[in-house]
């Protein structure tokens, strides 16, 4: 009925505010373009899984197909030969303690950087930034030497603190630079409301910046997870040896399996996969919002 009075009135239909979204070629070769890029991505996973449901004579003969007919036999063998649960908790100890030590003295020290100014402030984010250019191999000798002396080879202590060490100066980059856009003026009232500075940061700074935080432990944890050339060298020992040395050890005791193979690099990615999925926002978050805050 109200269609029809406009019509009468005004001679002419009502336009629709709906707009029609026009799909370019530039927007699906963009589409194309990422899903070509997903599928090169996703399917190696696929693929991996796929295979540690076979096994071994059937990964070499036909690697391809689908596991129609599924076996648990591989991961029976990760579990019962491999000990692999023995590797998960040592990975956890490790990367949990690095992450927990590099959060605490880089955010202190980031904390530090950020809301004082002080003679050499300059020279100390050139070196931060200059340290990122050294490779980890040319600091194995003289880390490897402090480790003999101190005698914590072969010990978690032997893989958390060079992983600390070598992860600080991007923790501290990154949440340096979150803080800095943090108004002063929330110090300026926690001091007005006596508050010293290990409350201003506990209680002001770092409840603001758990973006920040949560992107540094997430990027933290994942290298620690995934350092396979620390862990072979500084430990070495089965009974302390990450999860991901212990795909180096299967080339040898077990070089013709390739099921077991598969299985192992399965159980080794797929938990990293799932926490990047749950935390992932928090990883866009704590990336992107420091950039636009101020």
């Amino acid at each position: 009925m109200m269609q029809q009075s406009l019509t009468r009135q005004y001679g002419t239909q009502p336009q629709r505010s709906g707009k029609i979204k026009r799909f370019s070629f530039s927007t699906f070769f963009v589409y194309l373009t990422l899903t070509a890029w997903a599928l090169t991505t996703i399917y190696p996973m696929f693929w991996i899984v796929n295979n540690s449901f076979k096994v071994s004579r059937d990964v070499m003969n036909d690697s391809f197909s689908l596991a129609l007919n599924p076996v648990m036999v591989n991961y029976d063998s990760a579990f019962d030969r491999m000990n692999i649960g023995k590797s998960y908790i040592n990975s956890l100890i490790m990367s949990g303690s690095t992450v927990l030590l590099v959060l605490l003295f880089g955010g202190l020290a980031a904390y530090v950087l950020s809301r004082f100014q002080f003679r050499g402030k300059r020279y100390i984010f050139s070196i931060l930034y200059g340290s990122l250019l050294i490779p980890a191999f040319a600091t194995v000798v003289p880390v490897y030497e402090l480790l003999i002396k101190w005698k914590i080879v072969n010990t978690y202590l032997g893989l958390i603190l060079p992983q600390t060490a070598g992860n600080l100066t991007f923790a501290i980059l990154v949440m340096a630079g979150f803080m800095a856009t943090i108004p002063k003026e929330l110090e300026e009232a926690a001091f007005i409301d006596g508050c010293n500075r290990w409350s201003i940061f506990t209680r002001v700074l770092l409840p603001m910046a758990k973006p920040a935080f949560a992107s540094t432990s997430i990027f933290v944890f994942l290298w620690s997870y995934n350092d396979l050339f620390s862990a072979l060298i500084f430990v070495n020992k089965e009974t302390v040896r990450p999860i991901v040395s212990l795909l180096n050890e299967i080339s040898s005791q077990y070089g013709t399996d390739f099921g077991l193979m598969a299985t192992a690099v399965s159980l080794t990615v797929i938990p990293v996969l799932i926490v990047y999925l749950f935390v992932q926002k928090y990883i866009e978050k704590g990336l992107t919002e420091g950039a636009i805050k101020g």
